[in-house]
């Protein structure tokens, strides 16, 4: 933990509402990209951030020392999002796959000078992942997303969606499979714009 956050913890800790305040404005973009990896969904993940730092706040005296805030935060957004994907887990919805643009995969090549055409083809690979991640289930997303995004073991991610290990691997098999599938145009070159 940086100085900062300790500074920062132990002063939010001692009842100062700005202290908290900081920590909030310091780590809600990180947490919000977390929660939107998982949820697909801009407004869901919001919902997921606000709960998260509701918890955090309750638990902030629990809070060890040592330990590093933005993990602890981490943790607690991945419980927050898998409570939330848990409770929807009958009633799936339908996102805009536009939804899922801000936050929930990051930038493409933020640190470098891209060439046009490297421009065009990421923003082409983004737009199909946006897009493919929307076509799962919520199920399928969050086995994906903890999976392969949050580097869960098959085990891990089963207790946290409360599935078996066979369903488990079922879930992040139908996920893999399509978003291979959606992504197979650029890996043959035919998406990416080259005759």
């Amino acid at each position: 933990m940086n100085d900062s956050d300790r500074t920062a913890v132990s002063r939010a800790r001692d009842g100062d509402g700005e202290a908290f305040r900081w920590l909030v404005e310091r780590h809600s973009r990180y947490l919000f990209g977390v929660a939107a990896r998982l949820t697909g969904s801009a407004a869901d993940a919001e919902d997921v951030v606000q709960e998260a730092w509701l918890k955090a706040h309750r638990q902030l005296a629990r809070f060890e020392e040592r330990a590093d805030v933005r993990t602890w935060l981490h943790r607690i957004t991945v419980n927050c999002a898998i409570d939330f994907i848990r409770a929807r887990r009958h009633r799936e919805d339908a996102h805009d796959p536009a939804d899922l643009e801000q936050g929930a995969l990051g930038e493409i090549g933020a640190d470098s000078q891209p060439t046009p055409e490297r421009l065009a083809q990421g923003g082409q690979i983004q737009a199909r992942v946006v897009e493919a991640m929307a076509r799962l289930t919520g199920l399928e997303r969050a086995a994906f997303t903890l999976r392969h995004l949050e580097g869960m073991s098959i085990e891990e991610v089963g207790a946290a969606l409360g599935l078996k290990a066979s369903a488990t691997k079922h879930s992040i098999f139908r996920a893999v499979r399509k978003m291979r599938a959606a992504l197979e145009p650029f890996a043959t070159g035919k998406g990416a714009g080259c005759s």
